[in-house]
């Protein structure tokens, strides 16, 4: 059985790691590179940069701050925010990320997934879905794609986006639950388990996790290959070896030693 990786998430503003709630009310949570490599020695099996506002804000990833980041770094580095063109991806590869995150350019247009995909092979472009429950009717799986760091709604459907982007090229999927973000009330386990039955590549379960119960949860009734946490992590709630600790005790397959 293939091991259910633990990715560790740096939401940057401003050169910064911030984290705040329901992607709102935002917090000053440390310098990224400190925040990377503190994250990467307690077990963390990736490290995940999102600059969040580079799209809302309209400007490039901080790229300065990515190779200063990537410098410090053994382990697998994703970068996302602000990618809109090859030459962006091209940018953030060249200044040491592993994989790029794309989302809101993605949405717009999904052939960026395949021309990224084409020039640095799938397994390095991952799609982020930030995705929220609406009402009934709305579209058909009760979840909408929201772009621009969660501020923009699109009317798409979440599930038929994840299908289209697997479809294009991603190598993996970024879901995040936008009602969950920052709640420390557990993942949206229906969500992951809708878009990981829908697509053959991996998916990440990303917002909500508060204790090791709920990465548990949501590796089994989620069917997620691999979760992601910020707040947990930043503020010294979980220690991510005693989290995989509790995730082998378990019966969960991590990667070992941590």
């Amino acid at each position: 059985m293939l091991t259910k990786r633990i990715i560790a998430c740096l939401d940057m503003d401003g050169g910064r790691v911030v984290k705040g709630v329901q992607f709102v009310n935002l917090r000053d949570a440390g310098d990224p590179p400190e925040c990377a490599v503190a994250h990467a020695r307690d077990g963390a099996d990736e490290i995940v940069l999102l600059d969040i506002t580079a799209t809302s804000d309209n400007r490039q990833t901080v790229l300065d701050v990515v190779s200063r980041t990537a410098r410090s770094l053994f382990v697998p580095f994703t970068v996302g925010g602000g990618i809109r063109e090859l030459s962006d991806a091209a940018e953030v590869f060249d200044a040491g990320a592993d994989k790029i995150a794309i989302n809101s350019a993605a949405v717009k247009d999904p052939t960026l997934i395949g021309e990224i995909a084409a020039r640095f092979g799938s397994q390095a472009v991952v799609v982020a879905i930030d995705a929220r429950r609406v009402k009934e009717g709305s579209v058909k799986s009760g979840f909408e794609v929201f772009v621009a760091g969660g501020r923009t709604p699109t009317g798409r459907d979440a599930l038929q986006w994840a299908r289209e982007a697997a479809a294009c090229g991603a190598g993996e999927i970024l879901l995040t639950s936008m009602d969950r973000d920052g709640t420390k009330s557990g993942f949206d386990c229906e969500l992951t388990k809708l878009v990981a039955e829908a697509v053959s590549i991996p998916v990440i379960a990303s917002g909500g996790a508060g204790s090791p119960q709920h990465f548990i949860d949501v590796f089994r009734e989620g069917h997620a290959d691999a979760a992601l946490a910020a707040s947990i992590f930043h503020f010294g709630l979980e220690d991510i070896g005693q989290l995989k600790r509790e995730l082998q005790a378990a019966n969960v397959p991590v990667r070992w030693p941590c």
